[in-house]
């Protein structure tokens, strides 16, 4: 089972482990480091005695012991066993050089020397000075750190707690996603990381607000465009029922409802269908040569509109596109069937520089429509929902292009790039 620790105590515990490893620092390992500096200045101050033309060192007290020898006869200070357990002799047989330390029964003892090999004096201490230093050290150390963990539980304490009202504010803001009637009163006073993080959940209520916002207006649209046809269809099948519409002519215009309401079923599924798209990637993997589709897609709408001039104009010998035949098919029978409704003479579709251009010459769109067009569920032109277009937008999205629309002089241009 896992431990719950508040906030709080997370950052206790840390600075605990902190303090106690900058205590660790300053205590064991930095005394460690300054040993070769404690030594140099033990062995300056066995240095300095040995200095004075003196030899009587038999009745010398303190922390530092002295043997004379002189003519292979040893002459040790008073203080010999006080310093080491050893006769002079033996202390003679330990040193080696003219300064360094040796090791008795696990004390470590440091020397110094000045003379020749028949007459020389000696300096021997114990390392009770270095123990001294670290004793020193951590008692003036421990008073400082005490005083800045103090200060810093001090700081954390009060950072803590308002790092903890701002969390739990962004919980707030989080729970009330959906609660229009929620007013959020905080106060950012720093300009920090948790501000960037509470401006970005404002964002997304606000997305999350219009998404809502264009569903409920295709919905609304959606129900409209189906109750038209359908109640077309019920007031002929009672007029031919009735006697008062012909059959062939009321079955004639009833098949034109539903083919209408067949188009537009099959525009949702689709729809639908690009929202799985998003989570395979074998789609973007083929290519398809565009200018075969765009041929093809103009034959089919020449039928509905013989009356206008169709073009196409190709200036780039790359037109390969992404993407699979079934999407690049939706893509452009949806741009045309939007162009055929409003081109007044011609529709030109220019493919150059990996771009893929759609004029007509029919009425200029509203800015404010302009903005929105291709917006999943936004209403559009002349009081369509648009589904065609929403199509295009996210079909193009899938496969990494962009689709804009742009008011010319005289007309209105689709560009895919």
């Amino acid at each position: 089972m896992k431990l719950k620790h508040n906030l709080y105590r997370q950052i206790l515990i840390i600075v605990l482990v902190m303090f106690a490893i900058i205590y660790i620092c300053m205590s064991v390992i930095l005394p460690k480091l300054l040993m070769p500096i404690y030594e140099e200045n033990i062995y300056l101050n066995l240095q300095t005695p040995l200095n004075i033309n003196s030899d009587n060192y038999a009745q010398i007290d303190g922390n530092i012991s002295y043997i004379y020898v002189k003519d292979n006869l040893a002459i040790s200070s008073n203080n010999l066993n006080e310093i080491i357990n050893l006769p002079a002799t033996q202390v003679l047989e330990k040193i080696k050089n003219s300064h360094g330390k040796f090791i008795y029964h696990g004390k470590v003892y440091y020397y110094n020397t000045k003379g020749n090999i028949n007459n020389y004096k000696v300096a021997i201490t114990n390392d009770d000075y270095g123990r001294q230093i670290r004793s020193n050290l951590n008692e003036a150390l421990l008073p400082v750190l005490l005083i800045a963990l103090s200060l810093m539980l001090v700081i954390v304490a009060w950072w803590s707690q308002a790092l903890a009202q701002k969390i739990k504010h962004l919980k707030d803001k989080v729970d009330n996603l959906d609660n229009d009637k929620y007013v959020d009163k905080y106060n950012y006073k720093v300009d920090d990381e948790l501000k960037v993080l509470s401006n970005a959940i404002d964002d997304m209520k606000i997305a999350l607000q219009k998404q809502e916002d264009y569903k409920n207006q295709m919905y609304q649209n959606i129900s409209h465009d189906f109750k038209t046809p359908l109640t077309v269809i019920k007031s002929y099948v009672e007029a031919i029922e009735d006697g008062i519409q012909d059959e062939k002519s009321g079955l004639k215009i009833i098949k034109q409802e539903l083919k209408k309401l067949e188009i537009k079923v099959h525009s949702l599924l689709y729809l639908n269908k690009l929202t799985y798209f998003k989570d395979m990637d074998n789609y973007k993997s083929g290519k398809i040569n565009i200018v075969d589709i765009l041929e093809s897609s103009v034959s089919k709408f020449k039928i509905t509109r013989p009356d206008i001039k169709w073009q196409i104009n190709i200036k780039d010998k790359m037109t390969e596109f992404k993407g699979t035949q079934d999407m690049w098919e939706a893509i452009i029978d949806n741009i045309l069937s939007n162009f055929t409704r409003y081109a007044k003479t011609k529709i030109t579709i220019t493919v150059k520089n990996k771009k893929i251009t759609f004029y007509n010459d029919g009425p200029n769109i509203d800015e404010n429509i302009l903005n929105d067009l291709f917006t999943p569920y936004k209403k559009g032109i002349n009081g369509q929902f648009g589904l065609g277009l929403a199509i295009v937008k996210r079909t193009i999205s899938l496969l990494g292009y962009e689709v804009s629309a742009k008011n010319e002089k005289n007309g209105i241009t689709f560009t895919i790039k």
